[in-house]
């Protein structure tokens, strides 16, 4: 037994302690004893049951209690509008079960009559889950039990995506309590499906990091089918392949996503034409959608009465705003002295995706917060962002109780405050991204790369040498004063020891310098 245990505890892996890494965090521990001591040694240490995914699942069905406890007017009340905004209770669960012919029978996309304004997983799940729905017609009891059984399954994909996320990276699982405790997450975790996409991004990013493109694709294919965001992770991955030279894994994960795309959507298409073709023509016609960029300058437009842009003027502007976002990312990931990493240009691209976007809806925060606690764990920032976001919440629902209950503007709020909400939305978002690229043209700022590691979530790029880099006169990385910085001033900061196949915290300087020098030499 003596001969055993070293080597089982040589397989563990050491922890980023979170206590000890944020300075915010840190000083939040005070009244519970201070940051976790050097002699605790996460990830050596059984901790017993209360492992760190267990924690984080706790902490999961804790925030998602929460979530369905916000719509307990509603559940009591039932859904009607204008209450359901005075009381920031509204999902679309229970108005589409009702609108949209669920209560009645109508499975979307396979009913010819039927129209049906998302995705076809969305659809399938839509139609599925009004079958698990005892009865028939739209009884309060029915759309409750409608808006219970999605609530449930959300709360089970938001666990999915927790474990995934702190998988991904074994060495910061912790980093994962901000997908488990975000505020936004709780407010807008189930007013519509996007849980399910981000669950199979999640999974898609997690294989991938474990270089299997083809079941990583798969599941991107998936979270396409079910919401569109999760085909943009193929744009960083084209970046990457083209920075590094490795551009197999880019083909492998993109005809696996393409192919699982095309086995959901093409029966439908063949079955219902124009209940397929729904969705994207609902998109390219519609007016900007609430909280948009474009919404907001409408608003404004409309008060000043100024000339209010079209859906074609829309359309036209923000795609150019996007394809203008894209390239400033690829002219960022190509001259960075560092190739970035794989969160960090996918959270780019999603975010700008959602500000040039024609509608914003509360729930599209969900999007977002994996990919920040991956892309830049630092709890300050992703707290302030938070609290901007919830502000922009609450401000959607109220707005919307005023313009639904015709009230008198003086007991609801006014179109100014609510167009401040968004753009403070916008603002907070667009910070995190200066943040984000900052990290990449700084690499000594990157919370992960100052801990000596490339790209945990990397996959194949992990450590792979430049294969095309466009010098801007910049010095490489490897040889920036920050990389020479001993590991155990860093340790001491941050109670992080590597294990690659065995060794203790004493000798994972080694460890690091050995398993990447390759990547440093090469810058």
């Amino acid at each position: 037994m003596q001969e055993t245990e070293p080597h089982i505890q040589q397989k563990r892996a050491r922890f980023v302690v979170p206590s000890r890494s944020d300075s915010l965090l840190g000083n939040f521990t005070e009244l519970i004893g201070g940051p976790l001591g050097r002699r605790s040694s996460p990830g050596s240490i059984s901790p017993g049951f209360f492992t760190v995914e267990r924690v984080l699942i706790i902490l999961t069905i804790a925030a998602a209690i929460t979530s369905i406890l916000i719509k307990g007017y509603c559940r009591v009340n039932g859904w009607h509008t204008p209450e359901q905004f005075y009381a920031t209770c509204y999902s679309d669960f229970p108005e589409l079960f009702n609108s949209r012919g669920l209560a009645d029978g109508v499975f979307p996309l396979f009913d010819q009559k039927a129209l049906f304004e998302y995705p076809v997983i969305t659809g399938l799940i839509a139609g599925v889950t009004a079958w698990l729905v005892p009865g028939h017609g739209a009884s309060p009891e029915r759309t409750l039990g409608y808006f219970d059984v999605n609530a449930a399954l959300i709360a089970a994909m938001w666990i999915v995506v927790v474990l995934a996320t702190a998988r991904i990276n074994r060495h910061r699982p912790w980093d994962a309590a901000m997908v488990a405790v975000a505020p936004g997450m709780v407010l807008a975790g189930v007013i519509n499906w996007d849980m399910w996409a981000v669950a199979m991004l999640a999974v898609g990013m997690y294989f991938f990091a474990k270089e299997r493109p083809v079941i990583a694709g798969l599941f991107i294919g998936l979270g396409t089918a079910t919401k569109l965001y999760p085909a943009l992770i193929l744009g960083a991955l084209f970046l990457l392949a083209v920075r590094s030279g490795r551009p197999r894994a880019f083909f492998v994960t993109t005809l696996s996503a393409a192919g699982a795309w095309l086995a959901v959507n093409a029966p439908i298409a063949v079955v219902n034409p124009a209940g397929w073709r729904y969705f994207f023509d609902f998109t390219q016609d519609r007016p900007a959608g609430y909280s948009s960029l474009w919404f907001a300058y409408n608003l404004v437009a409309e008060r000043l009465q100024l000339v209010q842009l079209s859906p074609g003027a829309i359309n036209a502007l923000a795609m150019d705003m996007l394809l203008l976002a894209c390239v400033v990312i690829a002219a960022l990931a190509l001259t960075a002295p560092r190739r970035p990493r794989l969160a960090q240009l996918t959270f780019l691209i999603v975010a700008a995706f959602i500000l040039s976007n024609k509608v914003y809806s509360p729930q599209y925060v969900l999007w977002l917060v994996p990919l920040l606690a991956l892309a830049r764990p630092r709890w300050r920032d992703f707290l302030l962002w938070q609290a901007a976001e919830a502000l922009h919440w609450a401000a959607t629902w109220m707005y919307l109780a005023q313009i639904s209950s015709g009230g008198a503007a003086q007991n609801n709020i006014d179109m100014p405050y609510y167009v401040m909400a968004v753009m403070l939305h916008m603002v907070a978002t667009a910070y995190l991204m200066v943040r984000v690229a900052w990290d990449i043209w700084e690499p000594q700022l990157d919370p992960l790369r100052v801990q000596g590691v490339d790209d945990p979530h990397g996959g194949v790029f992990n450590g792979a040498k430049d294969w095309f880099r466009v010098d801007l006169k910049r010095p490489a990385a490897s040889v920036l004063p920050w990389r020479r910085r001993p590991l155990k001033s860093l340790e001491e900061r941050s109670g992080l020891g590597f294990q690659d196949g065995g060794g203790t915290s004493e000798t994972s300087h080694d460890s690091v310098s050995s398993s990447h020098g390759e990547a440093e030499r090469d810058g």
